[in-house]
């Protein structure tokens, strides 16, 4: 069977895009972006949704950032590490938001909007480092998908581990709290829970 009906169609013309972020802290304006994960989305002939690619990036601290050292211990990141191999805020938007902004022109859509879980957090400090930068942000402002809430509705379970071995998948603890683990398990969640959906109509 063919799935008609084109991506851009899906979620009213937006395309959506699954982000984590890694910080020094709770206050996007004054804590540090440290980390930026952000998985594209396809979709295939049969209306099956699936990760496609990962980009990411490991952040510099902005001049004045604050670190807080408890949010450093719980991620486990040093921020001057020179293996991090970091980069300036620029830097590193540019490097998440160009092949963002190509898959909404390739898919005819008319922005990205942000999935994530408890998706506010991680778009706060997008708009944040934007603003910073002057960069124009590929999302939409406000508007959302929260794997938190899908979550709780479809699993019962709103803590991303537990709605992710709810919904069948692998979670290993030790690689959470990494931009890109948590990203690709969020988009996973996302992709099964919209998959599911569409088995039911």
């Amino acid at each position: 069977m063919t799935y008609k009906k084109p991506l851009a169609k899906r979620f009213r013309g937006f395309l959506p895009v699954v982000v984590d972020v890694e910080t020094a802290g709770l206050n996007p304006k004054r804590d540090a972006l440290l980390e930026v994960a952000a998985v594209m989305l396809q979709m295939d002939h049969q209306g099956i949704w699936q990760r496609e690619e990962t980009h990411s990036c490991h952040i510099i601290p902005f001049e004045g950032a604050n670190l807080d050292k408890k949010a450093l211990d719980f991620i486990g990141v040093d921020p001057y590490h020179p293996f991090r191999f970091a980069v300036p805020e620029t830097q590193g938007l540019e490097m998440i938001f160009q092949p963002i902004r190509h898959a909404i022109k390739q898919y005819k859509c008319t922005r990205a909007i942000l999935v994530g879980h408890n998706p506010s957090f991680d778009l706060n400090f997008i708009k944040a480092a934007a603003y910073r930068t002057g960069i124009k942000i590929p999302f939409h402002r406000f508007s959302t998908f929260d794997t938190g809430t899908l979550g709780g509705l479809v699993f019962g379970q709103t803590v991303l581990a537990r709605a992710a071995k709810a919904a069948g998948m692998a979670w290993d603890s030790s690689e959470a709290h990494s931009a890109i683990y948590d990203a690709e398990r969020t988009a996973d969640l996302f992709c099964k829970i919209v998959n599911l959906w569409e088995n039911r109509r």
